[in-house]
């Protein structure tokens, strides 16, 4: 884990200097403004010291643009919308892919889109082969949708190839696994409400953020997001959000702790911001929301 850091922040600063990317096909505004550059110790950080009330807003400091991928352009997953902050003016920034779940659309993770490219992050939700697709399917799918966005498409050069993440809902969760598995490179993985009948994940390297809901009858935390965290190395940067008066459907929707504590895991470790340790440090305790909070603190990446 040390080394990827130290091979991302090599990269970083070869890059350094601020990338002028032109605008992508089609895009249109929507958000909120700008976010001026600003110099950092970490070149990772993008936008304003964090506060319990900006990761919790609906949207960040970015004005976010988005674009549509269409399927017939793509091979290896359905086409989907990347959306990706405006501003070229702090450089590149780390790069997010988003599975939905077992038939489904993109339309039901979209919310994450915007939400989570104001705070600093190009993000592709993206559509499947067909809705029918398997935790296996889609964590390939989700690869080769990275792989499009950081070498093919209109905002490649905006993205830092270095410094990659995956979330999933359901099969899409479980999919989500799949793909840390396979690529160990990635800096952080997020699985919402996932199911996968493999309920065992010791090889995984990613910095895993498991979210599950209470009330799930689809795929019931005892079932598969518990196993799936116990399983994860002892060594790992992993932690286990349930989420309370939830269902399985719960991430389909707008979610201000969902979206809190993905920003801050994102954040901490595909930029490596460790400002944002302080929201998952000392870990989140009980609430009106939360059910169950676990985790490693403090985090070692």
């Amino acid at each position: 884990m040390t080394s990827r850091l130290a091979r991302a922040g090599l990269a970083a600063l070869l890059a350094a200097g601020g990338l002028v990317a032109a605008q992508a096909t089609g895009a249109q505004a929507i958000g909120a403004p700008v976010a001026s550059a600003r110099a950092a110790a970490n070149p990772y950080e993008r936008g304003p010291a964090p506060t319990t009330a900006s990761i919790e807003a609906t949207r960040g400091s970015y004005a976010v643009s988005q674009t549509t991928v269409s399927s017939v352009s793509v091979t290896g997953f359905g086409g989907g919308t990347v959306y990706y902050p405006t501003s070229t003016s702090d450089g590149t920034f780390g790069a997010v892919v988003i599975s939905p779940g077992y038939t489904a659309y993109q339309s039901s993770i979209a919310w994450l889109g915007p939400r989570l490219a104001s705070q600093g992050f190009v993000v592709f939700t993206i559509d499947t082969l067909t809705t029918l697709d398997q935790p296996d399917s889609r964590g390939r799918q989700l690869l080769a949708a990275l792989d499009y966005l950081t070498q093919r498409s209109s905002v490649r050069t905006r993205i830092d190839g270095t410094r990659l993440g995956v979330m999933g809902h359901s099969m899409g969760g479980g999919g989500t696994l799949e793909a840390a598995k396979s690529r160990p490179s990635l800096q952080a993985a997020i699985p919402l409400t996932g199911w996968n009948l493999d309920t065992t994940w010791p090889e995984i390297q990613t910095p895993t953020l498991i979210v599950g809901a209470d009330g799930d009858t689809i795929a019931p935390v005892a079932t598969h997001s518990e196993p799936f965290y116990r399983s994860l190395p002892s060594t790992l940067d992993k932690a286990y959000l349930e989420l309370r008066g939830a269902t399985h459907f719960t991430p389909n929707s707008a979610n201000t702790t969902i979206a809190k504590y993905s920003i801050s895991w994102l954040k901490r470790f595909i930029d490596n911001d460790t400002r944002y340790e302080q929201f998952l440090c000392p870990l989140p305790q009980p609430s009106l929301s939360i059910a169950e909070y676990r985790g490693n603190c403090p985090h070692t990446s």
